[in-house]
């Protein structure tokens, strides 16, 4: 099993707060998120799967606050990268994946798999095992 050093698992954890702002920025107003709502459903059409439902106002309200607790988390990690963030982290991608799963499961959207498995992964990595530093 892969043991980071701290200043490697560092990288991670700023890599992973780099992807999620990358992927949460259009959820965190309800202008960007008009457009990112309708190029995800063109996206999932391609890959054959139906129109994503129209949102109402509250169910822009919740992708909204998703996306701006998200962007926040991720500002923290990017100018913090603290190893104990990395492991919060790890457990949040494990749960948006699970929640994932479950979406996928209920409605077999397969846009769901473009951001299931990163998230897992990051889940998986952020949750490795750090190598110990040695007493100076």
């Amino acid at each position: 099993m892969p043991i980071f050093s701290v200043s490697a698992f560092r990288r991670v954890v700023r890599a992973s707060a780099v992807y999620d702002v990358l992927m949460i920025a259009a959820f965190a107003t309800p202008w960007s998120f008009a457009l990112a709502h309708g190029q995800l459903s063109t996206l999932n059409q391609a890959l054959g799967g139906a129109a994503l439902p129209a949102f109402s106002a509250l169910h822009i309200l919740f992708a909204c606050l998703l996306g701006s607790v998200v962007l926040v988390w991720s500002v923290l990690r990017i100018r913090d990268p603290q190893p104990r963030f990395g492991r919060y982290d790890a457990v949040a991608c494990l749960l948006f994946a699970l929640w994932m799963l479950w979406a996928w499961q209920q409605t077999g959207a397969p846009l769901l798999w473009l951001f299931l498995l990163p998230e897992a992964a990051w889940g998986v990595v952020q949750a490795l095992p750090l190598r110990r530093q040695m007493p100076v």
